[in-house]
């Protein structure tokens, strides 16, 4: 990508540790990652980068990879680096970024090393964020709600058997466990991340975490945000830290996804900028006219089912590669996909229309049959996101489509008079959920 942050080297003992700086915010932050991560592979998922330029608005973020992940120097499997090692990496890398003391968000197994480090060197800690952390994942007899032994193995065991092909993703993120398009993300961040054998020693490390005796050591303002349908990190995990650590502000959120950059991420960081800066995040919008195209796999439920999983994402693979071609020669911009189908967004609606045609016509090679809508309207844009009523029309529209139909609004039509397309009445309906009567027509082949 053309903006990709600079990655530096800090060395930390024998070892390298790669790490970045964005922002320019009066402020220093250190993220800390999860069991795994990459500095320059995150910044290929737009959700993942979306969350860090959050950060980069408010503050100056340090981000770096813990030795034996991700661009940092590898250890020995045999020797993962336990906790203490990986506070020297953070001291090493806020040293050669010029870092006298920072805020520390640490999200999942970053959370106990943000707590190790601020309980150690509290002059460098201004203040901690912990997101879906805990300070113990094992079960124990006084931890009941830790993870089994029996769920630790069979996990290591996918692990070993699939890393590097989007595995867990159902796990982390529930919300996208049928999203190909997010599969293939997270199997790219797993291969940029770290080997089958870094993640599970990683793994491994991380189930022998225990930090519980820390907690009343760390002095530091501290804000524990977590999701309560988690089902990585139970709820009760950030239950346990406020009832342990003195002052701690507790959060608790909608959503089910363990990765923090997954469902409704500016939640997150919307809390983490005002504990941080005392000010709240006001949501700048752009609203402007734009064509919106639904597009659904007709009778994709019946074929996941006769083709398993292997066949049915190896089928939606396709499906969104034919999909995104379209897309790029009609000028789209793809605003969000689902498991069966895809939402975007046009700066004109004949575009709209005739992207909607051809990637009809395109997977219908691949046996597949699709229903599409066109709707054009006013719509808010916030960050690459884009919303209001003239989507949700657009949604209603592609419902009402049969398939190999692709259906516009009256709006649609009456815009696209001189362009030499062709409609059929399907005459006046309701839409759910939008005032109105809407008149709607399926394109045809001009003559």
């Amino acid at each position: 990508m053309d903006d990709m942050p600079e990655t530096h080297y800090a060395r930390s003992g024998e070892y390298h540790i790669a790490y970045q700086v964005i922002g320019r915010g009066p402020f220093d932050l250190v993220f800390i990652p999860g069991f795994v991560s990459s500095v320059e592979g995150g910044w290929e998922n737009p959700q993942l980068a979306h969350f860090y330029r959050r950060l980069a608005s408010f503050a100056r973020v340090i981000l770096f990879d813990k030795r034996g992940t991700g661009m940092s120097d590898p250890v020995p499997v045999r020797q993962f680096p336990t906790l203490e090692q990986r506070m020297d990496d953070v001291r090493a890398v806020m040293d050669a970024a010029g870092s006298r003391q920072a805020a520390l968000v640490g999200v999942s197994e970053g959370g106990p090393l943000s707590l190790l480090f601020a309980a150690s060197h509290p002059a460098r800690t201004s203040a901690i964020v912990l997101i879906g952390a805990f300070a113990r994942i094992a079960w124990a007899p006084d931890h009941p709600f830790g993870a089994s032994l029996e769920l630790h193995e069979g996990m290591l065991q996918r692990m070993e058997q699939r890393w590097g092909q989007g595995v867990l993703l159902t796990a982390f993120a529930p919300s996208l466990a049928g999203d190909a398009a997010a599969r293939d993300a997270w199997a790219r961040l797993q291969r940029r991340a770290a080997s089958p054998s870094a993640a599970a020693a990683a793994t491994r490390m991380a189930y022998e975490i225990d930090v519980r005796s820390v907690l009343p050591a760390v002095r530091v303002p501290t804000l524990i945000l977590h999701r309560t349908g988690d089902r990585m990190v139970s709820v009760e995990h950030a239950r346990y830290f406020a009832r342990h650590m003195p002052g701690a502000k507790l959060l608790e959120l909608p959503g089910v996804d363990h990765f923090f950059w997954v469902g409704d991420a500016d939640a997150y960081l919307d809390h983490v900028q005002e504990f941080l800066t005392g000010e709240r995040h006001v949501v700048e919008t752009d609203r402007i006219l734009a064509s919106i195209l639904f597009v659904d796999i007709v009778g994709s439920t019946e074929k996941a089912a006769r083709l398993g999983d292997a066949g049915w994402h190896g089928l939606l693979d396709s499906f969104y590669s034919v999909a995104r071609r379209q897309l790029e020669r009609f000028r789209g911009h793809e605003v969000d996909s689902a498991g069966d189908g895809l939402f975007a967004s046009f700066d004109g609606p004949a575009r709209a229309v005739r992207c909607a045609a051809a990637i009809g016509s395109g997977v219908r090679l691949l046996g597949l049959e699709v229903r599409a809508g066109v709707h054009a309207g006013e719509c808010e844009v916030i960050g690459t996101k884009i919303g209001g009523i003239a989507v949700h029309i657009g949604a209603r529209v592609a419902s009402h489509a049969s398939p190999n139909e692709v259906l516009v609004s009256s709006t649609v039509k009456d815009l696209v008079a001189g362009s030499g397309m062709a409609f059929q009445d399907r005459g006046v309906h309701s839409l759910k959920g939008v005032p109105g009567q809407w008149h709607l027509y399926a394109a045809t082949e001009s003559n």
